[in-house]
């Protein structure tokens, strides 16, 4: 699958060709750097003064090659569509095969950064409910006050429980949000946004 690029991706990495093939390793190695641990501002500070280059332009393209193995890895890229996918920026082919080396060397690593980025959201492990009722009371004597009591167990690496307590109506109101979101996880549009994101 081919990266789409914005404009202003396409206009940092341009700055890739402005400079030596040695700064361009210099600069990946940064860029794989700040996927491992984090945005580092003294490198960044460090490379402009060595270079005579204002920091931002040097943040910029380290920025642009970081999005550009992320996505890469993200939709496992093959070599030939990411070769493809760079090749309307203008680089030469030195730069390109420097690039396409880079990215099939950490591949595998960045996925599997990104794998450990993901948010762990629980699911769901088991439900029981209970319908109490209250018929009478001292001053109603003709009292029906119906409540679902509800236990939610869910599991992210253990198993939380959750007490609820609703009446019919909010029960009645929650199954049918709950259908609509069903429904809208069938549509077209959600699987073609679900098949990118894997």
């Amino acid at each position: 699958m081919l990266i789409v690029l914005t404009d202003a991706h396409k206009e940092h990495l341009s700055f890739l060709t402005t400079v030596d093939a040695s700064v361009v390793a210099e600069f990946a190695n940064l860029a794989v750097e700040f996927v491992r641990v984090g945005i580092n501002p003294k490198l960044y500070n460090a490379a402009a003064q060595k270079l005579g280059i204002a920091p931002d332009a040097i943040r910029n393209a380290v920025e642009g090659l970081m999005y550009l193995l992320v996505e890469s890895a993200k939709l496992m890229t093959t070599e030939i569509d990411f070769h493809d996918s760079i090749l309307t920026l203008g680089f030469s082919e030195e730069l390109r095969q420097q690039l396409l080396q880079l990215y099939l060397d950490n591949r595998k690593e960045i996925r599997l950064i990104l794998s450990e980025m993901t948010i762990n959201v629980p699911s769901y492990h088991n439900l029981e409910w209970r319908l109490d009722v209250q018929l009478a009371s001292r001053s109603l004597r003709r009292q029906t006050d119906p409540i679902v009591l509800l236990k939610l167990e869910t599991r992210t690496q253990e198993v939380q429980q959750q007490f609820l307590q609703t009446d019919p109506a909010g029960l009645v109101h929650l199954t049918s949000v709950l259908d609509a979101a069903l429904s809208e996880l069938k549509s077209a549009h959600t699987r073609r946004i679900l098949r990118n994101i894997k």
